[in-house]
């Protein structure tokens, strides 16, 4: 704890890095799973190659991919933009098979009702099959937030301020306070993203807690 005190400041700053680093991926991966998703539900043989595109991306190696970036971005080896834009892919990955599962659990008989009563493809998606799949997308959305918290500490080793300075510091200095802070700072991250997006859930679909 002597550590901890005497570093509060630093271990602050760089839990602020990492909230900012994690935000944008998690964000940009779940908008960018929906369409991709949806498409994989409604045009059936799209949907194997979408799939076997993001287990593609997914199986890349996050440090070797961080080094590649900026050659294909055009950014500075060190800026932020090459993580989140790395980080993006994986929650794409990651999220993408959800969305596709979340769409395909809707019944048929559901959409079929609601192209009776005349609802137009934007009403069919906004106010039918995007509700109803809510609770499969927000349980992969809960898999991608941890998952993208975790990985951002990676981003340190290629000189992107996050908390995963305190393991690379810690680990050269042998100081064991500064390293386990910043574990559990990252743990602590992923718990705080985890009840924003239950308590989003409840506020977005009260009706999961009036039926349990």
């Amino acid at each position: 704890m002597t550590w901890l005190w005497a570093n509060i400041g630093l271990v602050w700053q760089l839990t602020l890095a990492h909230i900012g680093l994690s935000i944008v991926p998690i964000l940009l991966g779940l908008l960018a799973s929906l369409p991709l998703g949806l498409l994989a539900h409604r045009v059936r043989p799209s949907r194997g190659i979408l799939l076997a595109l993001a287990t593609i991306a997914f199986t890349i190696p996050s440090l070797p991919l961080f080094i590649a970036l900026p050659a294909v971005l055009g950014t500075g080896f060190t800026s932020p933009i090459n993580v989140m834009v790395g980080l993006s892919l994986y929650a794409l990955a990651l999220m993408l098979r959800s969305s596709a599962d979340a769409f395909d659990s809707i019944d048929d008989d559901v959409r079929l009702s609601a192209r009776g009563m005349g609802f137009s493809g934007w009403q069919m998606f906004w106010r039918l099959e995007l509700p109803l799949a809510g609770p499969v997308l927000l349980a992969g959305l809960r898999v991608v937030s941890a998952t993208t918290v975790s990985l951002v500490t990676v981003g340190s080793l290629v000189g992107v301020t996050s908390l995963g300075y305190l393991f690379i510091n810690g680990f050269q200095r042998n100081i064991a306070a500064e390293v386990v802070s910043g574990i559990v700072a990252t743990l602590l991250v992923a718990v705080v993203f985890d009840l924003v997006i239950v308590a989003c859930g409840r506020a977005l679909m009260p009706w999961r807690v009036r039926t349990r």
